[in-house]
């Protein structure tokens, strides 16, 4: 449970960065400037709340179906298979460009659609979660990748612990985007967005090394498998 938290964490926070050019023109747009300081950080975190029980929802979703699909030793197989699917996709983004994407963009307009309509209304507590909420389904690569990894980590418990701890470990940036505005630079920027392929490649290479059942604490724990078929990650190699 602690390499699923600690992994979800450190994927958010280096992707944070990622979410600054994703999500902050969403978060500049948020009409919070005219209150005053309490409500202003309060309508933030509501947002950045919503953004993170989405996140959170997806991953028990996603988790339920990885634990539906991979059993025993699979599961381990798919940690492996997801790292080398995240290289592939760093070293020849091509073969992935040429997917059919009509209904990501369908969905993508509808919720883009939602939340046109939700900055129309009457602000308030409710409905800066709501604009998280939606905010959150927007199709991202960097969430696709987190789920990814998140249904590599075994069990339900530890998809959406790691979901969770990927939505909040972008709320510094997210909330600093929304609450002091536009303050980074675009050069500053630009220079962040071509790190984000090597945080992903580490990422990647430790979904593979988890694969590996290696046995090293926290880096690649021993899976024991149960009679039942359920999986246990080991944080400490056995004496």
């Amino acid at each position: 449970m602690i390499y699923a938290l600690t992994s979800g964490f450190l994927l958010g926070l280096m992707g944070s960065f990622h979410c600054m050019g994703m999500c902050g023109p969403i978060a500049l747009a948020l009409p919070v400037h005219k209150h005053n300081t309490l409500k202003k950080v309060w309508y933030i975190l509501m947002y950045n709340f919503g953004r993170i029980f989405t996140y959170s929802v997806l991953g028990f979703l996603f988790g339920l179906l990885g634990k539906g699909l991979f059993i025993g030793k699979y599961q381990q197989y798919f940690s492996i298979a997801i790292g080398v699917l995240m290289l592939l996709a760093l070293v020849v983004p091509t073969l992935f460009k040429k997917a059919d994407n009509k209904y990501i963009a369908q969905f993508s307009a509808f919720v883009r659609k939602q939340l046109s309509n939700l900055f129309k209304k009457e602000k308030s507590g409710s409905v800066y979660l709501t604009i998280g909420i939606f905010n959150g389904l927007l199709p991202c690569g960097l969430v696709y990748f987190a789920i990814a990894s998140a249904v590599g980590m075994g069990n339900l418990e530890n998809t959406v612990g790691f979901m969770f701890m990927f939505g909040l470990a972008t709320i510094p940036m997210m909330f600093a985007i929304a609450f002091l505005g536009n303050f980074i630079s675009q050069k500053f920027r630009q220079t962040i967005q071509r790190l984000i392929p090597f945080f992903i490649a580490i990422m990647a290479v430790l979904m593979v090394l988890r694969g590996l059942n290696l046995g090293i604490p926290y880096l690649s724990p021993k899976i024991e498998h149960t009679e039942h078929g359920t999986e246990q990650s080991c944080c400490h190699p056995e004496e």
